[in-house]
């Protein structure tokens, strides 16, 4: 393995084992990728490679433009959604792709998360979006890059900030995430797992439950996020 590539892919390898390990994902269904902004790469899982025996030294390193650039496996069938965001938000640098449970459930249900608890708020302040269905034309063409298109679409169309929301659902698909690092990028999808199981609960035993009320959404992010946050050491 290259050592100029060396703690990029060890990054990715980590934060993918860290996916599996967190039970969210089945079987190979799932990726995560690192981001090196100085050198214009990001690393990903390659495509197919059970968690069991992938390697370091197996992680793909590619540009912006999904030119490989380190290298023998073929990279994850969803490096260009991958790579369409690294390329469009530059202050990012991890991404997350699961086909989690709960996540996918919502996403193949077409529908936001509502924003019902503190645990929701405690990490936006926004219900989780949905992103509508691709249409034809966008699926029969060049269908992972335009998942990365229909993602800022949607953030566009719903005037979120990806800096505040890091996880989006892709109608019928299933969940992205992003963060500063990999290991963010797990840790929100593994928030995302757990609002999703909770918000279809708190449905089961009330299909009329309330929206978190404002003065509790603001608390609970700003103690943590705000500018004189106290959460944590």
């Amino acid at each position: 393995m290259s050592t100029k590539y060396k703690s990029l892919k060890e990054e990715c390898y980590e934060a993918n084992m860290q996916l599996n390990a967190l039970n969210l994902v089945v079987y190979t269904f799932g990726n995560v990728s690192a981001v090196d902004r100085a050198n214009g790469v990001f690393a990903i899982k390659p495509s197919g490679v059970p968690y069991e025996t992938l390697k370091p030294e197996d992680i793909v390193i590619l540009d912006y433009d999904n030119t490989i650039i380190e290298g023998t496996m073929r990279p994850s069938s969803d490096t260009k959604t991958h790579a369409y965001l690294y390329k469009n938000w530059d202050d990012i640098g991890g991404v997350a792709h699961t086909h989690a449970k709960f996540s996918c459930a919502w996403a193949q249900a077409q529908k936001d998360i509502p924003i019902f608890g503190t645990t929701h708020a405690d990490h936006l302040t926004a219900d989780i979006p949905c992103a509508p269905p691709m249409n034809d034309s966008l699926i029969e063409g060049n269908y992972e890059h335009n998942t990365g298109i229909q993602i800022l679409d949607c953030f566009k169309d719903k005037k979120l900030s990806h800096k505040e929301v890091e996880m989006i659902l892709i109608g019928n698909h299933g969940p992205f995430t992003w963060g500063k690092n990999a290991a963010k990028a797990v840790y929100n999808s593994k928030v995302l797992e757990v609002v999703a199981e909770m918000a279809y609960l708190t449905l089961q035993i009330n299909p009329d439950a309330p929206r978190l009320k404002d003065s509790l959404i603001k608390k609970h992010y700003e103690r943590k996020h705000g500018k004189n946050a106290y959460y944590g050491q």
